[in-house]
């Protein structure tokens, strides 16, 4: 029996600290191309330069697998050695190194669910070899992770790659086909997931989420960072609060984890504003999708994606991306917390003590 919970807890390790660290290794990658490329693809005509800016975002995206993989490798304590060879790997299991006419091509962030399998992969090979190697780790933990795990992936890409599209092309013919649906429901998903341990913007890239499904998943992941800002500022600071919207609600995934019900005000928040964004045709891109207010990324993606700026586009967003979701925080807030008793706002306080 001990045993057995042994194994479960590595296991258990294994999962989520490769999740979390591939959540925080998106998030380095991806947000200064999001936060920038925007801007200066405006700017370029008065500012040549950003095109220096952005091609060197653009190569911080291919860096993905790596960058994804140092994180995993320091939130499980690795040595510099074990931790970038599972980054050698991780390169090799994304697919988007290519070989080309002139040695290697590299355009894109690479299959992030692959990504993810390759990196558990050399991670309980790791785990496996242990202190086994003695002398000879550095020499071969490198060479086995990469060739063993890395080769592992190599295989693996082609059959994830094809089920990631297909799960993208199924989303995106349903959403053409029942829009106000699929916006409540891609709502709900996308809130979830950004106060779980599984990477919202890892799942929007994985399956090249985009348009008006893009727009109803960012509008459900702004849905619950304000709700969750509103349900937990009595007890918790101002900047904590801010970062709820800011930042990433999945700062309050220990307490929502724990209290499973926490949930449910969120989710009907997220759908009601993911189902008013398929009814508007709001707009963003696999890059928008997962990031929610954070950087003001969707809404600056939903303008983008209206055409040309105008008072009323402007209006448009302002409602949707920030009067919206404070109104359905403090309405839900006061049903659940004062007229219910659903929970008490201590339930979602956070202490960085």
């Amino acid at each position: 029996m001990d045993q057995t919970k042994a194994k479960h807890n590595i296991t258990k390790e294994v999962v989520m600290n490769t999740l979390n660290g591939l959540s925080i290794g998106i998030i380095v990658a991806l947000v200064p191309s999001a936060l920038l490329n925007q801007f200066l693809t405006a700017l370029l005509p008065v500012f040549p330069a950003g095109s220096t800016i952005m091609a060197m975002t653009n190569a911080a995206m291919t860096l993905l697998p790596a960058v994804s993989a140092v994180c995993v490798g320091m939130l499980a304590k690795f040595s510099p050695i074990q931790t970038t060879s599972i980054a050698l790997a991780a390169v090799m299991g994304a697919g988007n190194f290519k070989v080309g006419t002139n040695g290697f091509n590299v355009s894109g962030t690479g299959d992030v669910i692959n990504i993810a399998i390759t990196i558990m992969i050399g991670y309980a090979l790791i785990l496996l070899l242990g202190q086994r190697l003695k002398a000879y780790t550095i020499l071969l933990i490198p060479t086995l992770v990469l060739v063993i795990a890395g080769g592992i992936g190599t295989l693996t890409l082609g059959p994830v790659s094809g089920i990631t599209k297909l799960l993208g092309i199924g989303v995106m013919q349903l959403t053409n086909l029942q829009p106000i649906v699929m916006g409540v429901l891609l709502g709900i998903v996308f809130a979830l997931l950004i106060i779980s341990p599984i990477s919202s913007v890892g799942i929007a890239a994985a399956i090249s989420i985009h348009g008006v499904a893009a727009g109803s998943a960012n509008l459900g992941i702004v849905a619950a960072g304000f709700a969750l800002a509103i349900y937990g500022w009595k007890v918790n600071s101002l900047g904590t609060s801010l970062a709820h919207f800011l930042g990433s609600p999945k700062m309050q995934m220990a307490n929502i984890m724990s209290r499973p019900k926490l949930v449910v005000p969120i989710i009907i928040n997220a759908g009601i504003l993911g189902g008013l964004g398929a009814l508007l045709n709001i707009q963003g891109t696999a890059m928008s999708a997962g990031f929610g207010f954070s950087g003001l990324i969707g809404p600056i993606a939903a303008l983008n994606g209206m055409g040309a700026i105008s008072a009323s586009s402007l209006i448009l967003v302002t409602l949707l991306f920030f009067v919206l979701p404070i109104g359905l925080g403090l309405v839900s807030d006061y049903l659940f917390a004062n007229r219910l008793h659903f929970y008490k706002n201590s339930d979602f306080e956070l202490n960085y003590a």
